[in-house]
């Protein structure tokens, strides 16, 4: 179900959060055996709490507050005072948090159960959930396949019916691409529209926490009550001094073409046509448009994501929290520490990082990259003069099966369409758009519509209309 179904019953005194925080456990033991959506689960916690909900929900009725007795999973990259912040490494095995981030201060605020938290990537490195050093997490739609990543547990235990609500994080398409494998809506916000002070970074000018949910509405509300303005966060942006993106009963969606030359699945682009041609049945207007900076997008991201992996990661040394592994001297102990604690994804993603910030490669490859990310910012503003949204497929291909993409390359070409909107900084969002079968089961494929800088509600207005209004 999703929040405002619960919400109303909630109200009605037809179904309790006491009883259905039990069914959420419940689902979870029946499934996630075969799944591993989650590292770990707080259920004595959540029915306490659900228990205080529910007599909340008895004095305030309609005027509790929103996500009162509404069970949400955090991403493993998301502090949650108490409790471990392993971002699924074996560095920080046994870290427990010290304190809640912004993001989790204000869901709890609006009544949120934390009940869990969720497998992904290490580090939130990789596009498939395979990179965790606690195992990887299925796809609860066909167990052989990946639920995408590195919010892959995240989508996971939203996909397979545990909660309504799921946080992750999404650096260059962490949220969307697993929407699109796991068919669930996932929402990247603007950049600075939500507080990272809490979460462990990866690519600090990259990385925004958002929703995976099953309606484009449900999204719209936490996104609403996790964003804003945090003084614990310089990067945060204050609603008042966006832009003024409005909402439109029509929208005209530009659709670069010439992006889909290679590397998309016929079938995936079928359906992708097919979507188009429902938005002009709606009235809306498409239009093809050229986007030639986008296609350098993936390029410039895989040298400016490692680039800042590199230096936030300096920081797990086994010196001053993590695992510490013994050295004969305080440098032996780096590497040993290092050695031991990061898996081979990371270690790869620091290694490109160092080099590509080095003496002598910093302008050849970091100082392009950044001037690329310049320049795909100045195609996007001329464009959005033009258009309302852009659309695309989210992802190329449907969920691959475990252990198909061996190399890296071709794994980091699943990120074609979602890395460019990070390195922009602009919102977008992923709804499910259809199936295509592989191997005779039926597989969800996403849509992703990118908006103008601070267009956040205007994506939402279009997911409502086109997605939420048919279900």
């Amino acid at each position: 179900m999703n929040i405002t179904q619960l919400r109303t019953q909630f109200i009605a005194g037809t179904l309790t959060p006491t009883a259905y925080m039990e069914q959420v456990f419940s689902v979870i033991a029946d499934k996630d055996t075969a799944v591993n959506a989650f590292l770990d689960t707080y259920k004595a916690e959540a029915i306490e709490q659900a228990k205080i909900a529910t007599a909340q929900y008895a004095e305030q009725g309609a005027l509790a507050p929103a996500l009162l007795g509404i069970p949400v999973a955090l991403k493993n990259n998301i502090l949650l005072q108490g409790k471990k912040a392993t971002a699924s490494s074996k560095i920080l095995e046994n870290y427990i948090a010290t304190y809640d981030a912004t993001i989790v201060t204000r869901l709890k605020e609006a009544g949120a159960i934390i009940i869990g938290a969720t497998n992904m990537d290490e580090f939130a490195m990789g596009g498939s959930t395979e990179n965790s050093a606690f195992g990887p997490t299925k796809n609860p739609l066909d167990v052989t396949r990946v639920p995408g990543g590195s919010s892959g547990g995240s989508a996971a235990a939203v996909a397979m019916g545990a909660v309504p609500v799921a946080i992750g994080t999404d650096t260059g398409g962490s949220v969307r691409q697993p929407a699109s494998y796991c068919g669930v809506v996932g929402f990247k916000p603007t950049y600075g529209a939500v507080s990272r002070y809490g979460l462990i970074a990866m690519g600090s000018s990259l990385d925004q926490a958002g929703p995976l949910t099953n309606t484009v509405a449900d999204a719209e509300l936490v996104h609403e009550i996790m964003s804003g303005l945090d003084p614990a966060d310089a990067t945060t942006i204050a609603e008042d001094t966006y832009p003024n993106v409005p909402v439109k009963e029509t929208y005209t969606f530009g659709v670069p073409r010439s992006f889909f030359a290679s590397g998309v699945d016929a079938d995936v682009l079928a359906q992708f046509e097919a979507k188009l041609v429902e938005l002009t049945a709606v009235g809306h207007t498409v239009v093809d448009i050229e986007l030639p900076m986008f296609e350098a997008g993936l390029a410039a991201y895989y040298i400016v994501m490692p680039a800042e992996v590199s230096s936030n990661l300096a920081r797990f040394d086994g010196i001053r929290y993590g695992l510490s592994a013994p050295g004969d001297n305080l440098l032996a102990v780096y590497e040993n520490s290092r050695a031991a604690g990061f898996g081979a994804e990371v270690k790869r993603r620091i290694l490109l990082g160092t080099y590509v910030l080095s003496s002598g490669y910093y302008d050849a490859y970091y100082g392009k990259a950044e001037l690329v990310r310049t320049k795909m910012r100045e195609e996007l503003a001329e464009v959005f003069k033009t258009v309302d949204c852009i659309v695309t497929p989210t992802a190329p291909t449907p969920a691959f099966v475990v252990g198909a993409q061996s190399d890296p390359l071709s794994m980091y070409s699943q990120d074609i369409f979602t890395v460019p909107v990070n390195l922009t900084g602009v919102p977008a969002l992923s709804v499910p758009m259809g199936t295509v079968e592989r191997d005779g089961v039926p597989l969800p494929v996403g849509v992703q519509y990118i908006g103008p800088h601070g267009g956040d509600s205007r994506l939402f207005d279009i997911g409502k209309k086109t997605y939420d209004s048919t279900l």
